[in-house]
């Protein structure tokens, strides 16, 4: 029968608070969130109903803020598999208390991001055709295909990662949890007794999904990437977006893994696992991204700047007007390119709160990134607008759109707060293991 060590035992008193009776705090916390997700449901009934006259779409900009939300978190899903498999697969010790958080940002990421797919489109319960008549011509399919992969795999890793932690909380008398959470830990621990042939068993497992995860998120986001290169509308029709799209998916999943950080460390008194040299390895990682970000950038619009078409530059002249994208652009640049340079390169401005807010910062100007891909180029075809309202041409989101978007991050927000409390955010038998000189694999 699996035993829980001292060393166990030792680590897992720091998180006996966070995983026993939820506190008012708690379930405060849960309510807001619930309540935010049903206003969001609500609108988007509203939107059902009367149509999507209530949004800010139009003929001619039918992808917007829903779309936008959807690369980021699918981006966001792709770059939590990929660094915890790498950080798995290198066998990084410093990264071992971060890869629950990765593997959680992954798994709600990859749920959230096609919620926004269904909300977009005008007949949702049409939904299902994608499935029962889809056409594997089309690259809009293999994105699906992709994602579907994606998300089995992600499942069934993320549960490989919890089988010792929850083996251990089954047998852990000083856990006082109710009966479900229990039988909870007895069923998703799948009879894991900590034996030298299930250990090693487990290990292969973890070793292979890890080096699925990786590949896996590279082509199925280069696949989104290519949904958007393979057409011929000005500014998508671009050979450097694959790559484009995995650099500024990695850039935010390091983004939002130090905002996660900076949050357990500081609310559940966490300094001894998350510490500032993590801050510190995963801010260089930021400004090395920084670089790339801006030769990207910089060859994306040079590019296009020589580009001799009309409507290529008719779309650059928005980037500079402060009448239309220009704020959104220098912000996507200036804080995604610039900034982390400054901030993390001179030791006088580096700290974990200058980290965290710079972290933040990023994470804005890489959504404004994404909407400057999508919204500027449907309002500039190749064939000129006229007789028509200005308000169809130019896209403005409405309150619909922005309260489905809330929820959507309310719902992110919720898988963490529920899952820290089912088991430690922190995974304990990887602590123990490290505490004990033991490597990954």
């Amino acid at each position: 029968m699996n035993t829980v060590n001292k060393e166990y035992k030792e680590i897992l008193g720091d998180f006996l608070p966070s995983l026993g009776k939820p506190d008012r705090k708690w379930i405060t916390t849960i309510i807001v969130l619930l309540m935010i997700i049903g206003i969001g449901l609500l609108a988007f009934v509203y939107q059902v109903i009367e149509g999507q006259v209530v949004t800010g779409m139009r003929d001619h900009v039918v992808l917007a803020v829903y779309i936008v939300n959807f690369i980021f978190f699918i981006g966001l899903s792709y770059a939590g598999a990929l660094i915890a498999g790498v950080f798995h697969l290198a066998g990084i010790n410093w990264g071992r208390p971060l890869l629950r958080m990765l593997e959680i940002v992954t798994l709600t990421s990859l749920i959230v991001g096609p919620i926004f797919i269904l909300v977009c489109i005008g007949r949702p319960e049409r939904f299902l055709y994608m499935f029962l008549y889809a056409r594997i011509q089309s690259p809009l399919i293999w994105d699906v295909i992709a994602i579907v992969s994606d998300l089995f795999f992600c499942i069934v890793y993320l549960n490989f990662t919890y089988i010792k932690d929850f083996a251990k909380l089954r047998d852990c008398s000083e856990l006082k949890v109710s009966n479900w959470r229990k039988k909870l830990y007895t069923i998703f621990s799948w009879g894991y007794n900590n034996t030298k042939a299930q250990e090693k068993l487990l290990n292969q497992a973890l070793n292979i999904m890890a080096a699925i995860i990786i590949p896996t998120s590279i082509i199925a986001y280069s696949l989104l990437a290519w949904l958007f290169g393979m057409n011929q509308r000005v500014g998508w029709h671009n050979s450097i977006f694959a790559p484009y799209f995995v650099l500024t998916a990695v850039y935010s999943g390091i983004a939002i893994l130090i905002l996660i950080m900076w949050y357990y460390r500081k609310y559940f008194k966490l300094e001894k696992y998350i510490t500032k040299e993590h801050f510190n390895y995963l801010g260089f990682t930021l400004l090395i991204l920084s670089l790339f970000y801006g030769y990207f950038s910089f060859s994306e619009y040079i590019t296009s700047w020589y580009n001799s078409q009309k409507t290529e530059s008719i779309l650059l002249s928005k980037f500079w007007d402060f009448s239309e994208y220009g704020t959104m652009f220098i912000f996507s640049n200036v804080f995604a390119a610039i900034i982390p340079i400054i901030i993390i390169a001179f030791p006088k401005f580096r700290s974990i709160n200058s980290i965290t807010i710079t972290s933040a910062l990023i994470l804005i100007a890489l959504w404004f990134k994404r909407y400057l891909i999508v919204v500027p180029s449907l309002e500039t075809p190749y064939i000129p607008i006229q007789d028509t309202r200005m308000e169809w041409v130019h896209y403005s989101a409405t309150w619909v759109e922005w309260l489905v978007t809330l929820a959507g991050v309310a719902f992110f927000v919720l898988v963490f707060v529920i899952m820290s409390k089912l088991a430690p955010i922190i995974p304990v038998s990887e602590m123990e293991e490290k505490a004990r000189g033991i490597r990954f694999f």
